[in-house]
C-alpha cells in the first residue's frame, strides 16, 4: 500500500539548544565502536518467540484497518470507496512481493523460521485463511453497501443483463468502434500453447464450442489495461469493461457457441533479484531484471466465484500453481480500479477540501512578493509538515529558487520516487544547462516504480547533470537536498532532510516533515554524504545527522539503554510506520521492564507485543488511520517540551493515559505539559529522517535523521505527538493478545482535522499581523 496506497524529532545528543547534554546520551555523530553493548536480559529472553507477532500477519492486519474505513458508514461514501482500492492495491503488492518471498523460501527448501517461530509452510496457511475471511468481507461489502450507496446518489455500477434494449444498443456500437480492434482472442489447443498471463492483468476464461464438430476450445481474453474500466451507458450508468467485453465475445469467435466465460486474475512474484557487485551497468541490469520481472513465477490466481472447476483446475495447472493458491472472490476482480470511481467530482460525497497552506514566514506579504527564501533560512531553522503546509511553496519552492539563483553554485539531491510532472527533474536540467554544478542520485531500485526512474535518470544525464544510480548493495532512501550559494561572507549551505519523497503528488495525501535549515554542521554533514554517495569512500563520523546502516541501529540502541537507565523516569515516545527489528523490539521490552514509558504510533506494521504483564506493560502502540497516510518518523527520547498552547478558543485535545506505566498517569491537555517523573530540566531529545524501525532501514538503506533543536521546532513535533496520542476518531490500539481494536470516540479528537485547523491558524495570525 504504501506504493500504491502505498510513512514523521533533537537527537540524542549533543544537539540541546538551551540545556546541556543530557547525562548517557551519545553524540548524534559518534563514530561505530562507542555502542555499548546491549545484551538480551533473561527476563525478556524467558518469553521465546512469542514475544514477537508476525510481519506478515501484521500486515494484513493493517489491511483490516484500512478495510474497516471503508466499512464505516460514518466517513464519506467516495472516502470508503477510495480505502476499498487501497486495499486491494496493498494486497496486490502483498502478494507480489511477501508471499512471493515466502513461497520462494519454502521452494528453496529454507528452513528458516520468522522470529516469531512460524515456519514459511505454516506461514502461507494463514495468510490463505485470513485472505480468504478478508476477501469474504470485501464482497459482501462492495455489494450490499457500497454499490446500492453509490447508486443512491447517482452512481449507478451496473451488470450489462440490467441494461435495456437501446443502452446495449449504444454500447455494441461502441465496442465495435473502439473495443474490438484492441482485443486479441488466443485459443488454446495443440497449435496454440497456453498464453502467457501477465500480472496482474485482468482477464476472459472463454469456453467456445464448435456447432458443427461439437470440439470445444479453451480461449484467453485480455481485457485492456490501457482503456477505462468503466464504460458509461447512459448519463447515470457505468458497465464494468470486462463485462461489455464478455457480451460482445460472439465477434471475437464468429459462428462458434460461447458456451461460457469467467473472470480472472494473476499476480507474479515483482522482487528484483540484483546482485550490484556482479553488475557492470547498474542502469541496464536493472532494465534487464525489469524485463525479467514480466516473466516471475505466479503466486496467486484470483478466480471468479463461479468458476467451474475444471476452469480453474486448468488454470492452476498450467500457471504451475498450488490449489492452495488460488482466491475465489465473489466481487468484480481488481477493485484497485475503484479508484475510478472515488476520483468522479463529487465534493459532496467527499472529505472536505483541503488546499496546503504556504508556511508564514515564506507567504508573500498581502500585496507583496515572496520572501527570498535564502534570507529566511540564514535567519531561522523550518520545519514543514505536509499535506497541511504547502510543499510547492516550500520545498519544491526551495529547489526551484536554487535552480534559477545565479548565486548558487551547486545542487545535490536524492530521488527516491518524484512524480509525474518532474518539477524537481527540470529544475535540476535547468540548473544544469545554466551552469551550475548539480548532481543527483536516482535509486533505479525503488520498487514498482524503476521504469519511472530510468526515464527520469536519461533526462538528467541528457541535460548535463552528474547522475549516480545507487550505492553498491544498498538501496538510497534518504530525501536529503544540499544547495551550495555564493554570499557576500563566503559560501553557504542549505539542506532539506525529510521524511517523505520529493513527490509534489503524494505530497497532497502523504503526511510527511522536512527541516529546512542552513546550519553548518548539517551542511557539512551532507557534503560528507553525497561525496560518499557519488565518489568512492567510507562514510566517515556525521556531525550532526544519523545515517543508517552505520549508525543508525547503534543510535536507536544507545538512546533507549540511556532512558533504561533512568528507570521509571525514562520516556520514549516515537511516530513512524514501521516496527519489526527483533533486537529493537528487545531493546524496548528491557526498557519497560526498567519502568521506562513508551508511546508508539504505529501505522502498519508492528511486530511488538505491548502490554504483556512483566515484559511490556509500559508500552503502548496505537496506529492511526485516515484521509491522509501517516508517512513521517519522530523519535523523542526523554520526556516531552512544552508544546505550543492552542488557539483562543480552540478546544484542547486531551493526552492518552496510559494504564501499564508504573508511574503516575496523566490526562492533560494537549497543550499543557504532562505531569512526568522525569527530572527537572531534562529535555527530551527530537530526531526526524527518513527510517523506520525495520530491518531494511536500520541495515540495508541509506537514511538520514537529523536532529530538530530548536524549541519552538520542537514544540512543534511534540504537538503533533501528543495529537496523535489522543486521536480517537480514526486510531486503533494494539493489545496483548495481538489483535488491534478502534478506539472508542470519547472526545472527538482528530489528528488530522485538528492540524488543518493549526495550519490555518499560523496563517490567519500572520495576516492579521500584516494589518497591525
Amino acid at each position: 500500500m504504501e506504493d500504491e496506497v502505498s510513512a514523521v524529532a533533537t537527537s540524542g545528543v549533543g544537539a540541546l539548544a538551551t540545556s546541556g547534554q543530557d547525562a548517557g546520551a551519545a553524540p548524534a555523530g559518534a563514530v561505530l565502536g562507542e555502542v555499548p553493548e546491549v545484551a538480551l536480559p533473561p527476563e525478556v529472553e524467558h518469553f521465546g518467540p512469542q514475544r514477537f507477532l508476525n510481519r506478515e500477519l501484521s500486515w494484513l492486519d493493517f489491511a483490516e484497518r484500512v478495510l474497516d474505513l471503508a466499512a464505516d458508514p460514518a466517513q464519506p461514501l467516495l472516502e470508503r470507496v477510495k480505502f476499498l482500492a487501497i486495499l486491494a492495491t496493498g494486497l496486490d503488492e502483498f502478494f507480489s512481493v511477501r508471499v512471493a518471498g515466502l513461497k520462494d523460501q519454502l521452494a528453496a527448501g529454507v528452513p528458516a523460521r520468522s522470529p516469531d517461530g512460524r515456519s514459511a509452510r505454516g506461514l502461507l496457511a494463514e495468510v490463505r485463511t485470513r485472505t480468504l475471511g478478508m476477501l469474504d468481507r470485501v464482497g459482501r461489502l462492495y455489494r450490499d453497501e457500497l454499490v446500492p450507496s453509490l447508486a443512491d446518489h447517482g452512481l449507478r455500477l451496473v451488470g450489462y443483463g440490467d441494461l435495456d434494449q437501446a443502452a446495449r444498443a449504444e454500447l455494441a456500437e461502441r465496442f465495435e468502434r473502439e473495443i474490438f480492434p484492441v482485443l486479441t482472442p488466443l485459443a488454446v489447443d495443440p497449435g496454440h500453447p497456453f498464453p502467457y498471463i501477465s500480472s496482474l492483468s485482468l482477464n476472459l476464461a472463454v469456453d467456445v464450442e464448435d456447432p458443427l464438430t461439437g470440439s470445444r476450445r479453451f480461449a484467453r481474453v485480455k481485457v485492456p489495461p490501457l482503456l477505462p474500466r468503466y464504460v458509461a451507458a447512459g448519463e447515470d450508468r457505468l458497465v464494468a469493461l470486462e463485462e461489455v467485453i464478455g457480451a460482445h465475445l460472439g465477434l471475437l469467435f464468429p459462428d462458434m457457441v460461447i458456451a461460457g466465460k469467467r473472470y480472472f486474475r494473476v499476480t507474479r512474484n515483482a522482487d528484483i533479484d540484483l546482485d550490484d557487485d556482479d553488475a557492470e551497468d547498474l542502469l541496464e541490469a536493472v532494465e534487464l531484471e525489469l524485463r525479467r520481472r514480466r516473466f516471475g513465477r505466479a503466486v496467486r490466481l484470483e478466480v471468479d466465484a463461479s468458476m467451474e472447476p475444471e476452469v480453474q483446475e486448468l488454470l492452476v495447472r498450467q500457471l504451475e500453481l498450488e490449489p492452495q493458491d488460488c482466491y475465489p472472490v465473489d466481487a468484480p476482480l481488481d477493485l484497485g480500479q475503484l479508484w475510478a470511481i472515488a476520483s468522479v467530482d463529487r465534493p459532496d460525497l467527499k472529505a472536505p477540501g483541503w488546499v496546503p497552506i504556504v508556511p508564514p514566514p515564506l507567504a508573500a506579504p498581502h500585496d507583496g512578493e515572496r520572501p527570498d527564501i535564502f534570507a529566511v533560512l540564514r535567519e531561522r531553522d523550518l520545519l514543514v509538515h505536509h499535506p497541511y503546509d504547502s510543499f510547492a511553496g516550500s520545498v519544491e519552492a526551495f529547489i526551484l529558487a536554487a535552480a534559477a539563483d545565479p548565486d548558487v553554485l551547486a545542487i545535490k539531491q536524492t530521488l527516491y520516487r518524484t512524480s509525474g510532472d518532474a518539477a524537481f527533474v527540470d529544475a535540476l536540467a535547468r540548473a544544469a544547462e545554466s551552469g551550475k554544478q548539480v548532481a543527483t542520485l536516482v535509486e533505479l531500485k525503488a520498487r514498482f516504480d524503476e521504469q519511472r526512474n530510468i526515464r527520469w535518470a536519461r533526462q538528467l544525464e541528457q541535460a548535463g547533470v552528474h547522475v549516480v544510480y545507487g550505492v553498491m548493495g544498498l538501496k538510497t532512501h534518504s530525501k536529503t537536498a544540499l544547495v551550495v550559494r555564493r554570499e557576500p561572507d563566503g559560501i553557504r549551505r542549505y539542506c532539506h532532510i525529510g521524511t517523505g519523497n520529493y513527490n509534489s503528488e503524494t505530497a497532497k495525501s502523504y503526511e510527511d516533515l522536512g527541516l529546512l535549515t542552513s546550519s553548518p554542521e548539517v551542511g557539512e554533514d551532507l557534503t560528507d554524504l553525497f561525496n560518499h554517495i557519488t565518489g568512492f569512500s567510507r562514510p566517515g563520523s556525521s556531525r550532526q545527522l544519523i545515517l543508517a546502516p552505520e549508525r543508525f541501529r547503534p543510535w536507536v540502541l544507545e538512546s533507549i539503554a540511556a532512558e533504561t537507565a533512568l528507570g521509571p523516569e525514562g520516556w520514549i515516545t516515537i511516530k513512524l510506520n514501521g516496527l519489526t527489528d527483533p533486537e529493537i523490539i528487545d531493546a524496548f521490552y528491557g526498557a519497560s521492564q526498567a519502568g521506562v514509558r513508551i508511546e508508539l504510533v504505529v501505522r502498519s506494521l508492528c511486530c511488538l507485543r505491548p502490554g504483556v504483564p512483566g515484559l511490556s506493560e509500559n508500552i503502548t502502540v496505537r496506529s492511526i488511520v485516515g484521509r491522509f497516510l501517516e508517512h513521517s518518523r519522530i523519535y523523542r527520547f526523554g520526556p516531552p517540551i512544552e508544546p505550543p498552547p492552542p488557539p483562543a478558543g480552540a478546544a484542547p485535545a486531551g493526552h492518552l493515559a496510559h494504564p501499564g506505566h508504573r508511574g503516575p498517569t496523566r490526562t492533560a491537555p494537549a497543550g499543557s505539559r504532562a505531569t512526568s517523573t522525569a527530572p527537572a530540566g531534562r529535555r527530551g531529545r527530537y530526531v526526524i529522517g527518513s527510517a523506520d524501525l525495520m530491518e531494511r532501514n536500520l541495515d540495508h538503506r541509506i537514511e538520514a535523521l537529523v536532529p530538530v533543536e530548536t524549541p519552538e521546532l520542537c514544540a512543534q513535533l511534540e504537538e503533533v505527538l501528543q495529537l496523535a496520542l489522543a486521536d480517537d476518531t480514526g486510531c486503533f490500539a494494539l493489545s496483548a493478545d495481538g489483535s488491534w481494536r478502534r478506539v472508542r470516540t470519547t472526545r472527538g479528537v482528530s489528528l488530522q482535522r485538528r492540524l488543518q485547523e493549526l495550519a490555518v491558524e499560523r496563517s490567519r495570525r500572520r495576516r492579521l499581523g500584516e494589518t497591525h
